[in-house]
């Protein structure tokens, strides 16, 4: 997992594990002992899906960018038939409220979404590559130089000459004279 999203992961689970004990908490004055268990059941459903798409999607991009937006959707789709299977196998239990379950699931999924966008804005996630170290090659295999934006059109900026061949040279140097 990338230290970035490692720090995304605790900024939105330490908030909303904190709302879930304040969820259990308000379940135990409101409704009593099952009251309790049931924001319990549901902080832990929230705090367990959400955490286990973060860290899907984390594991997917080291893989490659494109895996992230297919890991992103099977994991919501998971997450989607296994909540169907907890309501229809939890279907008539009274172990726990209801009410305080679905209550908790609301407010915590509403904490952890604002807490990630939080810890998302305030991480410094680079949208490119930085400037290489001294001793390290100046390019990368794309061509791209290091410290450039990845799009961008460097191929007139750098006055080095080029590895290419004579007729490619007067090729370019008539292109350029154009």
């Amino acid at each position: 997992m990338h230290s970035s999203d490692a720090r995304i992961l605790r900024g939105a689970a330490i908030p909303s594990g904190l709302a879930g004990l304040a969820a259990v908490a308000a379940g135990l004055a409101l409704a009593g002992g099952k009251g309790a268990l049931g924001a319990a059941i549901g902080a832990v459903v929230v705090i367990a899906f959400f955490s286990i798409s973060v860290v899907a999607v984390s594991y997917a991009s080291k893989i490659s960018p494109q895996m992230m937006f297919t890991a992103a959707v099977f994991s919501y789709i998971t997450k989607i038939f296994v909540m169907f299977a907890l309501i229809i196998a939890f279907d008539g239990v009274s172990a726990w409220n209801h009410k305080a379950f679905a209550w908790s699931v609301i407010a915590l999924t509403l904490v952890w979404v604002a807490a990630e966008i939080r810890a998302s804005t305030k991480a410094k996630i680079l949208y490119y590559d930085p400037e290489p170290a001294a001793g390290q090659a100046t390019g990368t295999a794309s061509g791209t130089p290091s410290g450039a934006p990845s799009g961008s059109d460097t191929s007139d900026s750098s006055p080095e000459p080029s590895a290419e061949s004579p007729a490619q040279a007067g090729t370019a140097a008539a292109d350029r004279g154009r």
